[in-house]
């Protein structure tokens, strides 16, 4: 993953970086956010602005579990990511034969991480979303989409 660029290393992170961070460590082992999914947690920016600063900032946090909402692993990171999937038991759909590469894709509809129970995954009380998708989350653009994460009070 990205590194901090050496020309900002002596300056302050920008504040929606941290934010975006912040949520990125919040995210449990074996479990997963996409990048549209933290921006709404968020209630700023979107898909784009979260994967710009996983791409300069997130190589202090666990980056692989910030991913594409089509489950594809992170190009040019893929062993890095599978090797950390493997470990932690996130769910993946192994590729067929005919895939490019033969690499699994996320399985999103087991690994995706609502932000229920903050508490659990190392968030202090009352750093939990106000409302959610219920376990296992759902595909993005389903009528669940009205139910998203609302970013929680400790990050506004």
């Amino acid at each position: 993953m990205g590194q901090v660029p050496p020309d900002s290393a002596d300056q302050a992170l920008p504040e929606y970086a941290e934010r975006v961070l912040d949520v990125a460590e919040l995210i449990p082992p074996g479990r997963v956010m996409t990048y549209g999914d933290i921006a709404e947690w968020l209630e700023e920016g979107g898909p784009r602005q979260v994967g710009r600063v996983m791409a300069l900032y997130g190589g202090g946090v666990p980056w692989w579990r910030v991913v594409r909402s089509d489950g594809a692993l992170l190009p040019g990171h893929e062993l890095r990511a599978l090797e950390q999937y493997r470990a932690e038991g996130t769910p993946l759909r192994e590729a067929s034969r005919a895939a490019q590469g033969h690499l699994p894709k996320l399985d999103m509809r087991r690994a995706r991480w609502d932000g229920g129970d903050v508490a659990a995954a190392g968030g202090g009380a009352g750093d939990g979303p106000a409302g959610g998708r219920g376990p296992g989350g759902g595909a993005e653009g389903d009528a669940a989409d009205d139910a998203r994460p609302q970013a929680p009070e400790a990050h506004t």
